[in-house]
């Protein structure tokens, strides 16, 4: 008997403000300094939420808002800060722990 997969889609199991926060926190983690990573990451996010609102709150259109999010994108710092506030999140820095590469 062979067995049968789905996909599987972030997307689906992000729901409200802290599972969106808590998924990019994870991602910033796995991800390290890959900005292509983070910007896939914040696509699932804006996916799970409603990409065509979320491209008019923050002021681009939704078409350029799936380019920027791409794994393949690279979104404006503009852009990141203007998502994640339309996502009701925001950017915060941290210092690194002791034993990280700086």
């Amino acid at each position: 008997m062979s067995e049968k997969f789905s996909a599987y889609d972030s997307a689906d199991y992000i729901h409200s403000d802290a599972d969106a926060a808590a998924y990019l926190l994870a991602c910033m983690e796995e991800g390290g300094d890959d900005p292509a990573f983070l910007a896939h990451a914040l696509g699932v996010v804006a996916r799970a939420r409603n990409m065509s609102q979320l491209a008019r709150d923050v002021g681009i259109s939704r078409a350029g808002l799936y380019q920027a999010l791409d794994a393949d994108g690279n979104p404006t710092l503009t852009t990141v800060v203007g998502v994640l506030k339309a996502l009701g999140l925001r950017l915060s820095v941290a210092p690194l722990g002791k034993g990280e590469a700086a």
